[in-house]
């Protein structure tokens, strides 16, 4: 299955890591191509350089082909946009989004 990773920040990579260990294709989008250096050395994944909610970002990163979505930015709105992009523009059954603000969390939801 292939899974797409908006954020790589710690959990980002590690999410990244775990699901490619597993025998997934992963991608992760991030808009500092610095972050990357956090995925573990032997990652073959994609790795997108641009904004998580840019559909041309995301089909850079394989969207229309995803088995699941997630959001792991430390941005609550990004997460959110991007989320709502890959389940209502691409059809992405599988989304979570990571929010800080229970108050967002709740509309959200």
């Amino acid at each position: 299955m292939h899974f797409v990773i908006m954020g790589c920040g710690r959990v980002g990579a590690t999410l990244a890591s775990s699901l490619e260990h597993r025998g997934h294709t992963v991608a992760v989008i991030d808009q500092n191509p610095d972050a990357f250096r956090r995925l573990d050395p032997e990652f073959s994944g994609k790795r997108v350089t641009g904004v998580g909610f840019d559909r041309q970002t995301q089909e850079q990163a394989g969207i229309e082909e995803a088995y699941a979505f997630a959001a792991v930015s430390d941005g609550d709105n990004s997460n959110i946009l991007s989320a709502r992009v890959a389940r209502e523009t691409y059809g992405v059954d599988n989304v979570v989004a990571r929010i800080y603000d229970p108050h967002r969390a709740e509309i959200y939801q």
